[in-house]
């Protein structure tokens, strides 16, 4: 960690608060670490534009999950082991959030998650739990209206990889598509070969398949349903928006991404994202900005004179600020009060934005 500053631009300042971290917790490597790079990189962008003017360093400090509930607890306790650390984005993802909640809570660390979607997260009583964009309860039946009013499929098959995120976004989709729902199937995380699901598929002979789990097999899983003759459209959800989904070539294209992520080109984030670039070298990636949000979220109470986990709790659970992405208020269960889901489609080899779905 960088004490306060002894050169000329960062003079030491006289409140003490010069060890403060933040911590990300989500995958950095491992399969999932697409997704974790964008929002890792957001983070840090609000970190070092808040440390060109600060007094005090504040470091950014990273507990990689890989993505796993299993390993979320350990790196829970580590974060809270840690005074210094008075506020964490994330966690990442929605089973690692289940897992690590309860050790946030007990220990009074607020977290602030820029991508965990699953909707019973706000349900465990955590005062602790704050979450930067709109839960599955909202994009479920964003994307099961897209699938019926915009596609206009008169039949779907709903497939989801029994993660806490993708079964629970499955459900969702499902029972808002009622009678639409030609049948349903779940695979594994980490499995490869689909061909007894491409099998019901083609049983089912939908004219759309839900998929709903990550861009590791769903990039796998529509190569194999291509292959196996399903010609219809495939409709995924955020964990799928990764250039990583690309890599299925020719198979994705077509694709439909739901996302309550904010589009990069939208004028809102334009400022941003040329920052964004000119940090990293690239355009901002799935979640970049809602982590940027809640990173910075954070960086405004420790600029306010926060210095401990008690008092930047109450300063998250006051906030009701613009951002770049919406404007930023919890309700009592943590919920953002602003939320929307937007409509990607892959085009020629790059995800694009298609809008709001309304």
């Amino acid at each position: 960690m960088t004490a306060c500053g002894t050169t000329d631009d960062k003079e030491a300042g006289g409140d003490g608060a010069c060890d403060l971290k933040l911590a990300f917790f989500g995958p950095e490597t491992g399969d999932a670490a697409g997704l974790g790079k964008p929002i890792i990189q957001g983070a840090q962008l609000a970190v070092n534009q808040y440390n060109d003017d600060a007094e005090c360093d504040v470091e950014l400090e990273k507990k990689d999950s890989q993505g796993s509930p299993d390993a979320a607890p350990a790196l829970a306790t580590d974060v809270v082991s840690d005074d210094s650390i008075i506020g964490v984005v994330g966690p990442a993802f929605s089973g690692e959030s289940a897992a690590a909640g309860p050790i946030f809570a007990e220990e009074g660390v607020p977290t602030i998650t820029p991508s965990a979607t699953n909707p019973t997260l706000a349900d465990n009583g955590w005062d602790t739990f704050h979450r930067a964009l709109g839960n599955d309860a909202t994009q479920g039946p964003a994307a099961a209206k897209y699938i019926k009013d915009t596609i206009k499929a008169e039949s779907v098959f709903v497939i989801d990889d029994a993660s806490e995120y993708g079964a629970g976004l499955a459900g969702i989709v499902e029972k808002d598509l009622g009678d639409l729902v030609t049948g349903t199937d779940t695979i594994q995380q980490k499995q490869t070969d689909f061909s007894a699901t491409v099998t019901k598929v083609n049983d089912a002979k939908p004219a759309a398949v839900f998929f709903g789990g990550y861009y590791a097999e769903a990039t796998l899983l529509i190569g194999q349903l291509r292959d196996g003759g399903f010609d219809g459209t495939f409709i995924v959800a955020d964990g799928v928006k990764d250039p990583a989904f690309l890599d299925a070539k020719a198979a994705a294209e077509g694709a439909i991404i739901t996302c309550p992520c904010i589009p990069d080109t939208d004028p809102a984030v334009a400022d941003f994202a040329t920052a964004y670039e000119a940090e990293f070298g690239e355009a901002p990636g799935t979640y970049a900005a809602e982590a940027y949000d809640a990173a910075n979220i954070f960086l405004a109470g420790i600029k306010d004179g926060v210095e401990d986990r008690e008092a930047m709790l109450e300063f998250v659970n006051g906030y009701d600020e613009k951002g770049v992405t919406k404007q930023l208020k919890f309700d009592d269960k943590g919920e953002p009060a602003d939320v929307h889901v937007y409509a990607y489609t892959v085009k020629d080899g790059a995800i694009v934005a298609d809008g709001e779905i309304e």
